[in-house]
């Protein structure tokens, strides 16, 4: 036999190994159903719902229904986000699957969609005492040749937690208990605000919205100084758009020995008092309205200009009411950064005043007068 049919025959027994080990791993795959698309939880009402946990052990978020809302349990009970908590629900049920990719429990661990190894497990649970699961998903890896994401129903019934499904239209879940929390404390437009006042150990200044300006006015500046004008702009605007990092029910030990005052245009004053704890800066708000005239009808046609202004009053004073009600008892952690804009000194909004030049008077002529170039001096 020459070197080229030796050649060829090697050819052909690589081919014949490499098949052989193709065809071995193939037959110990698990087995795929393919079917219609069909929803992955069927029959879940979500007014069932007891109790929501997204995660496992020490990272679990459990968000619970207090009559028809829900709070988020691991941040003392705070009010949770309807509209996230109705897409979490929502995305979950939209799961759609239409390939059984195995309904053995031996593949789970490979498949990542055991609770230890699952990119995201949501349960969703009956109401307390007795808290059962519902339903739930537990989300495992990416498939390995195609698009899609391998899923697992949670459920009672072992032979429909067993089986694994892929579909491609995983949700991206929320796992943070923040992420269920509204972030943003206050919220106060520019033009809306007449004065902000800011005390501390150290004394109060005030800042004012100057009339038919976007200019801020620092009153009782002391002598010799002048405004920063960015830096009081910082402060001035400081509540506009005010965000927490953290919640938790007041504690007893912090001392709030600093303040700040916003007075909004419509008689609606927030008062922020602020803490500090090692690195840390909490805040407790309150918000008064201060115009304690009723609103009443005058008489019996009212113009179009002074219904509004009626309007306007009864819906400023009703969000004075609710956002009393839902930050009464809270402290909230808010950023370094944020803080620095509600505690900053007098100190740091003025700088030296600039010192006009000194006006030099006619100068001496030189007691030697320059003689004109070229003409020669004289002996």
């Amino acid at each position: 036999m020459n070197n080229k049919n030796l050649t060829i025959l090697g050819i052909v027994t690589v081919l014949m190994v490499t098949w052989a080990v193709v065809q071995s791993r193939v037959s110990s795959r698990p087995r795929t159903e393919l079917g219609v698309l069909s929803y992955l939880i069927q029959g879940l009402d979500p007014t069932d719902i007891g109790s929501i946990v997204v995660g496992t052990g020490e990272d679990a978020v459990t968000m619970k229904r207090i009559g028809k809302h829900f709070v988020v349990a691991n941040k003392d009970n705070y009010p949770a986000v309807t509209s996230t908590i109705s897409e979490l629900i929502t995305s979950c049920l939209d799961i759609k699957t239409a390939e059984l990719y195995t309904d053995e429990a031996a593949y789970h661990e490979d498949l990542e969609v055991t609770e230890e190894k699952a990119r995201t497990v949501v349960k969703f649970m009956t109401p307390e005492p007795n808290s059962t699961v519902l339903a739930g998903i537990v989300v495992g890896k990416a498939k390995e040749l195609g698009e899609g994401t391998y899923v697992r129903l949670v459920s009672g019934d072992k032979v429909l937690s067993d089986k694994v499904y892929v579909t491609s239209n995983v949700p991206w879940i929320k796992n943070g208990a923040m992420d269920y929390i509204e972030q943003e404390l206050v919220s106060v437009n520019r033009d809306d605000i007449n004065s902000v006042t800011v005390t501390s150990s150290d004394g109060e200044y005030t800042l004012k919205a100057k009339q038919d300006s976007k200019d801020v006015v620092l009153e009782n500046i002391p002598a010799g100084k002048t405004a920063k004008s960015s830096e009081c702009d910082r402060i001035f605007t400081a509540l506009s758009n005010l965000r927490i990092d953290d919640v938790k029910k007041k504690p007893a030990d912090l001392t709030f020995d600093r303040q700040y005052v916003c007075r909004l245009k419509d008689s609606t004053v927030y008062t922020v008092k602020i803490a500090q704890k090692g690195e840390k800066t909490y805040v407790n708000c309150e918000a008064v309205f201060t115009d304690q005239a009723p609103v009443t009808k005058e008489r019996e046609v009212e113009s179009e200009e002074e219904l509004k202004k009626k309007e306007a009053k009864l819906l400023a004073l009703d969000k004075v009411r609710v956002f009393s009600a839902k930050h009464q008892g809270w402290v909230y952690e808010i950023a370094e950064w944020k803080a620095k804009d509600l505690t900053k000194d007098l100190s740091e909004l003025v700088e030296d005043q600039e010192k006009p030049e000194e006006v030099k008077g006619p100068q001496e002529p030189n007691s030697v007068m320059e003689k004109p170039s070229g003409e020669p001096n004289s002996m």
